[in-house]
């Protein structure tokens, strides 16, 4: 796999972090396949190869949204060496997959998230002073885990009472915040302050001054919703979805959700307006004399 690949998913596309480590396993995963199947150059790689590779995956137990990602990685791929002229035809161009299953996103019930902010649940120390803001950014602004991993200081702006978001394709943009948070937030940086010197510029940092890494966040989420709530997943989408869920209940307007989760088109946005149907289902069945 030529560098010059991943150079142009980082400086091009301007995908994450996260985002091009998948890309690279799905790749290196690929190129094994090929050597079981003594295939040893990937540029002579076949649109059967790709029929039969996306079959062996799906002999894996894997999911159809996995199976989806895994072929786009190696569509990207063979696109950009097809630009490059080093094959003439893309081979996964016209791969066909298995319809994608349409999972409904997971989110925290209003009175689990009562209990998910109570303030004795986090110790009065650096430690939780951070957590505690993280997870309210988190369910009070809906962003993706990388996209808080990625806050700097200066992206609180507390005479505006916004914080600028860098999303996707390095798109920004500002989500507000209520005035509590504000000064939650001058606490917490203050504190940091005291405690740590001449550290990175990021936000929200480790106990040893480092910037934050995503397992890290995925551990302080799952510690914290996995003591108020039986979800299967709890990981800092969950709130996100949460956010969502909760923000179209209350009658916030589609497209206004869309802004403030970053969403490039609508479509992504609309999900969230099935699990708000099926509650209004329920509360129709419940309520109406005739259900």
């Amino acid at each position: 796999m030529p560098k010059a690949f991943f150079e142009h998913l980082v400086f091009e596309k301007h995908l994450s972090k996260h985002t091009i480590a998948a890309y690279k396993t799905d790749l290196i995963q690929f190129e094994q396949f090929c050597k079981d199947q003594k295939i040893n150059n990937l540029l002579s790689v076949t649109s059967k190869d790709i029929r039969r590779w996306i079959i062996f995956l799906l002999t894996q137990n894997l999911n159809s949204v996995t199976v989806h990602r895994k072929l786009s990685s190696l569509k990207s791929y063979y696109n950009f060496i097809q630009r490059e002229g080093l094959i003439k035809d893309n081979p996964a161009a016209e791969a066909i997959l298995p319809k994608k299953q349409k999972k409904l996103p997971q989110f925290i019930k209003e009175n689990e998230v009562d209990a998910l902010f109570d303030d004795t649940f986090f110790s009065n120390d650096f430690e939780g002073l951070r957590d505690q803001n993280i997870l309210h950014l988190f369910y009070l602004t809906g962003m993706r885990r990388q996209e808080l991993i990625d806050l700097n200081i200066h992206d609180v702006d507390f005479s505006r009472g916004v914080i600028t978001v860098t999303g996707k394709r390095n798109k920004m943009r500002s989500v507000p915040l209520p005035v509590w948070l504000l000064d939650q937030l001058k606490e917490y940086i203050n504190f940091r302050k005291k405690h740590f010197s001449d550290g990175p510029d990021n936000l929200f940092i480790t106990l040893k001054n480092k910037q934050l890494y995503a397992k890290l966040v995925y551990r302080i989420v799952n510690y914290y919703v996995s003591r108020i709530a039986t979800l299967q997943k709890r990981s800092p989408h969950v709130l996100r979805h949460t956010f969502a869920t909760q923000m179209l209940n209350s009658g916030a307007d589609l497209n206004a959700i869309k802004e403030l989760l970053g969403h490039a088109n609508l479509a992504a946005t609309e999900i969230y307006t099935h699990n708000s149907f099926q509650k209004l289902k329920n509360t129709y069945n419940q309520a109406h004399p005739r259900a």
